[in-house]
């Protein structure tokens, strides 16, 4: 099997990269001949959140092509068994899934339990990526503001940013998306 390829996709909040994304695997999909596949790691926790969430059901079912859902808030390495050879698969989004890990169990936040959930979301998309063809994760840039004042806050940018940095160096390619405009920070665009 031909290696496969990983795409990473970060912007600010609402700045257009998830629909970037989805018309990036849409694209490559029609390049490969590979199937659709949205991991979805949102959970409707309020009206905000589940607004978001229909809307991007709703923007997949407007586009001609067929996406497979999977809805996996956590541990998304459970169903790595569940995508096949050549398949696209769209994770969106990566701040979204470490948000879940950190807040899925009553847990103190001491380095041995943040080692854990890192390890947990890099192996769950080690894996995944290894066994289709293209993977894209989509994920917020938090790391811009400052991040002082709040220990919480600062954990978790900390760990997001050891998160994108491994990420980052294993991706094919990169792009930064500010105001609907993909910038490409890292790799050709094809």
């Amino acid at each position: 099997m031909a290696a496969s390829t990983l795409i990473f996709i970060t912007g600010g909040v609402r700045s257009g990269k998830s629909s970037f994304a989805e018309k990036k695997a849409i694209e490559v999909a029609r390049k490969t001949g590979g199937g659709l596949s949205y991991l979805a790691t949102g959970v409707a926790s309020d009206s905000e959140m589940k607004e978001r969430i229909e809307k991007h059901q709703r923007d997949r079912l407007t586009v001609a092509s067929q996406w497979k859902t999977y809805e996996q808030s956590v541990q998304i390495g459970k169903i790595t068994n569940e995508f096949k050879g050549g398949e696209v698969v769209l994770l969106d989004c990566l701040t979204t899934l470490l948000n879940n890990e950190l807040f899925a169990y009553e847990q103190n936040w001491d380095e041995q339990f943040l080692n854990t959930v890192k390890d947990t979301i890099l192996t769950g998309i080690t894996s995944i990526k290894e066994r289709v063809g293209t993977m894209i994760i989509v994920s917020n840039e938090v790391l811009n503001e400052s991040l002082l004042g709040n220990e919480m806050v600062f954990t978790y940018g900390r760990l997001l940013g050891q998160i994108h940095q491994y990420i980052v160096k294993k991706a094919d390619q990169v792009f930064l998306v500010e105001a609907g405009i993909p910038i490409v920070m890292k790799g050709a665009i094809s």
